[in-house]
């Protein structure tokens, strides 16, 4: 996927931009929230996202992108990522469903993703979902001048597998700025002092997917949908972070949030 495996670093007019497409993304999926109910369609979610876009003046860089039909990507239970959006895909009580949106704002992407409850989660989805997030937290922990791209995965895959889940490994974080994908990949699974240096203006999501059984998955038809191979359950969290001059900062974060 990563064509341009130069690493950028981005200047501060550029992380600036960032910021602007990190906040959007991070309220639009603070405005979906809310229809995350049994009885709601993922196609209702999408196209409630595509009208919110347009109407804050961004665009929704999935759409179209290497031919995927729809704004966001809705992957539930099972799904790992990339599940499409349909009429026919009804949410029901005690689903869990991962929402991803990336908008671009100016030319640059924000990318960011969350895994919802619907209505009320059963005791291993409540588990595997609050795992995922702080798997997250964990790795976004890592992120500093001089850490190594694997300590990353390391300390996500040392959680999650303490937890009884897996980490997925066929889709990874990515480099990000005014292309979608791009160099360095960040896996969520490795080992600490391996990998890349992080230097300060570096900017790429974590974006953690855990499984609740095997960490292998296959693709569907459609030639997008990620599921389980054992059809167990699935959760991902996604920030996009940039690497400051003494840490990390989150740029997918609602305005006000810490």
């Amino acid at each position: 996927m990563n064509k341009q495996q130069t690493i950028v670093i981005l200047s501060k007019r550029e992380l600036d931009k960032m910021r602007k497409a990190g906040r959007l993304a991070a309220e639009l999926l603070h405005h979906l929230e809310p229809m995350v109910k049994p009885g709601v369609s993922t196609l209702e979610l999408n196209d409630e996202a595509e009208r919110w876009t347009q109407a804050h003046g961004a665009k929704s860089a999935p759409l179209g992108y290497k031919g995927y039909p729809k704004s966001i990507c809705t992957s539930i239970n099972e799904v790992v990522c990339h599940g499409i959006p349909n009429a026919k895909q009804i949410l029901k009580d005690g689903d869990i469903v991962n929402i991803d949106v990336t908008l671009i704002v100016d030319g640059y992407h924000g990318d960011t993703s969350k895994t919802f409850f619907v209505g009320t989660p059963s005791p291993i989805a409540k588990k595997l979902v609050e795992v995922t997030e702080e798997c997250r937290r964990r790795g976004i922990a890592e992120v500093m001048p001089g850490a190594r791209i694997g300590d990353i995965g390391a300390a996500i895959q040392e959680y999650a597998e303490a937890q009884g889940f897996s980490v997925v490994r066929d889709f990874v974080g990515h480099g990000i700025s005014n292309i979608f994908h791009t160099a360095p990949d960040i896996p969520h699974y490795g080992t600490r002092g391996k990998g890349r240096v992080l230097r300060p203006g570096m900017v790429f999501t974590i974006e953690p997917m855990i499984n609740e059984g095997t960490w292998e998955v296959e693709v569907l038809s459609d030639g997008w949908t990620a599921v389980t191979r054992d059809r167990k359950l699935s959760a991902q969290f996604e920030h996009t972070i940039a690497v400051t001059d003494d840490g990390v900062e989150i740029l997918t974060l609602p305005e006000g949030e810490i």
